[in-house]
């Protein structure tokens, strides 16, 4: 899988902006500030619905615009396809694929798969427990698409249910009339039937990442594991170590997301806010005996961020039927020390195609041999 064709219209600093793009290596080179993520940044959107650097829409769209525009054809074998999305901060983004009429953003997840390491990936290590849960979802929509729907419905059941525990929680602290809470039974059932689905993916991908990461990390940084990746459930320590995929598996979830919603009803009541379910779970990673967080190095800690990736990227790679994700890395060399560096390189060159940034040509490691744009005053021009 590769992007041969990325179009930008009106994306952060391009008013717009033609790059033809082969497979292998292609670096894109220039200062800071001349809009180099900007490139990467659109292909990982069309890939995830999201970008890496902030969590709105609005910062995407140039100023002074209305909206923005990213178009990428994407081979996949013989099969190319085009893929065009609309952003509309305030308004819901609209989607076509291959010129057609407008399909729902979610439709295009899939067609496009990628692996992007950044500097802002040292938050999968020492940031809060969202910044993970973030990694396992997008993981675990890249593996299957549709679990982009579980988790809106996830979302939207927990706002509201959040609302009525507000309301309820406000009334208490001011004695005003008692809020109607008969509904609260009903989103109990709504929210536990989505969680279970969300935790059953989570699990499953926990344990088929653990294998990858410990490898990766002993790639990257020799004798300084072993990685541990362990799933900590808010409903429960019932949760933690239990693995599956099956249906039998998400009933028990199911089940025991209901119990726990039950246990916690009058501290939520009290406090207005729903406390389990998998928005309050955390992905906990160890090295040797260990947490990391708060215990590894800087240069470990870095290790096992770029490991995270890099088993991502094995696992998306194995199961094949979506085609080898783009490997995307975003000023990641100058961040890393040289050994790290060229071990890294040497790891990801092999990738169909490989997105790399870099500030200036002598931060690309030798190995990553292939194209070269330079990148300035809102253009890019290959040299």
């Amino acid at each position: 899988m590769h992007v041969s064709h990325l179009s930008l219209a009106d994306f952060r600093s391009y008013a717009r902006v033609e790059v033809p793009l082969d497979p292998g290596v292609t670096a894109f080179i220039g200062p800071n500030g001349q809009g180099k993520t900007n490139l990467v940044e659109a292909v990982g959107y069309l890939a995830t619905l999201g970008s890496h650097r902030v969590a709105a829409d609005a910062p995407l769209v140039r100023l002074g615009a209305d909206r923005a525009v990213i178009r990428a054809a994407v081979t996949h074998g013989e099969r190319q396809q085009l893929i065009e999305l609309e952003i509309n901060p305030g308004k819901a983004n609209r989607a076509r694929v291959n010129r057609s009429s407008q399909v729902r953003p979610r439709d295009v997840l899939g067609i496009l798969r990628t692996v992007l390491f950044a500097p802002e990936d040292l938050a999968l290590v020492k940031g809060d427990p969202s910044e993970r849960r973030r990694f396992l979802d997008e993981l675990i929509t890249a593996r299957s698409p549709r679990m982009a729907g579980v988790r809106q419905d996830y979302d939207r059941v927990l706002k509201q249910r959040n609302t009525l525990l507000k309301s309820a929680a406000l009334a208490r602290r001011h004695g005003g009339r008692a809020a109607d809470l008969s509904t609260l039974d009903v989103w109990d059932q709504h929210l536990a039937r989505a969680g279970a689905e969300l935790l059953t993916q989570r699990h499953a991908l926990v344990t088929a990442l653990q294998p990858l990461a410990d490898k990766a990390y002993e790639q990257l940084a020799p004798g300084g594991g072993p990685v541990c990746l362990d799933y900590r459930g808010s409903a429960g320590d019932s949760l933690e170590q239990e693995r599956g995929a099956s249906s039998a598996y998400r009933e028990e979830r199911y089940e025991l997301l209901l119990s726990a919603l039950a246990d916690a009803r009058k501290q939520e009541i009290e406090r207005g806010v729903t406390l389990v379910g998998p928005h309050r779970d955390d992905l906990h990673l160890k090295l040797g005996e260990l947490p990391a967080k708060g215990y590894a190095s800087h240069g470990e800690s870095w290790s096992l961020a770029l490991a995270l990736r890099l088993a991502s990227y094995d696992l998306l790679r194995a199961e094949g039927e979506g085609g080898e994700p783009v490997l995307i890395l975003d000023d990641v060399f100058a961040e890393l020390d040289a050994r790290r560096r060229d071990r890294l390189a040497e790891l990801v060159a092999p990738g169909e195609q490989v997105l790399v940034t870099a500030a200036v040509d002598d931060d690309v490691p030798g190995v990553l041999a292939g194209a070269r744009c330079t990148v300035g005053e809102g253009r890019v021009e290959r040299t």
